[in-house]
């Protein structure tokens, strides 16, 4: 079985990379530079039929998505032959929030024939967790703030927005958007103070592209941001760099905390 890693920025498709039982045919998003591997294929949405026979030819019989990737434009004038007759299903999955979109993107992948893997089932040691990873714990308010903040995305999860938010006080006080999660905690402000992030998947969310994911710079941002803790469902959100996570909360006295059983 070759697999095919279609890469995106940041650590995660390394991280992959380095979890496969043999090293993948690693393709980018043109403009794209996932850190720490080298590319082997590029392609643009207009491109991407082209991409699928490229795949084909090499002996590609599986897919894994990881990192993330812009949503993309689609240009006429770069359309070539293999992909033109693909243009109706791009149009729908650019209509549709993210989760929608990346269901019409793996569809089309397995209608090619390929399998398409979550990040998590190449690299399983990734997912978080269950328990307290840090030297404080959470106390009654946090656990409590963790309720709301888990209800808040599942009650939100048909918009299709985002995959985290911020609560503190018993009281939400930001969700993330297309942005992302940098973003949210950076235009905080003042309401940071005293809160918590708080990561997990939406209902019904495909585990096999774009599970939540928190890593080093979640951790700095998050302190930055004068947060109290991560909180993260066990099991449904992927850690990049668990030990230096650990370190981090530490160092900036922050919860790290994998939820189970909620």
């Amino acid at each position: 079985m070759t697999l095919a890693l279609i890469a995106g920025r940041g650590t995660l498709p390394a991280a992959v990379a380095a979890a496969a039982s043999a090293q993948p045919v690693v393709c980018a998003y043109e403009g794209t530079s996932p850190e720490g591997l080298d590319i082997d294929l590029t392609f643009r949405l207009e491109t991407l039929g082209t991409l699928l026979v490229r795949l084909g030819e090499r002996g590609v019989t599986q897919v894994c998505f990881a990192g993330g990737i812009d949503r993309p434009q689609l240009d006429p004038t770069k359309l070539d032959s293999e992909t033109a007759p693909l243009v109706p299903l791009f149009m729908e999955a650019l209509q549709k929030g993210d989760d929608g979109a990346l269901r019409v993107v793996m569809d089309l992948f397995e209608r090619t024939g390929f399998t398409v893997l979550g990040a998590d089932e190449v690299a399983p040691d990734l997912l978080a967790k269950g328990g307290v990873h840090s030297e404080l714990w959470p106390d009654a308010a946090m656990r409590r703030d963790a309720e709301i903040a888990a209800e808040h995305i599942l009650e939100l999860s048909a918009k299709d927005i985002g995959q985290a938010c911020v609560a503190g006080n018993g009281t939400l006080r930001a969700m993330e958007d297309a942005a992302g999660t940098d973003a949210m905690l950076a235009g905080l402000g003042d309401r940071g103070a005293g809160a918590i992030l708080f990561k997990g998947p939406k209902a019904g969310q495909t585990r096999k592209i774009d599970l939540p994911t928190v890593g080093p710079e979640t951790f700095i941002a998050a302190a930055r941001a004068g947060l109290r803790g991560v909180v993260v469902d066990a099991g449904d959100v992927i850690v990049l760099d668990a030990p230096r996570c650990t370190a981090l909360a530490d160092e900036h006295g922050l919860v790290f905390w994998a939820r189970t059983g909620e």
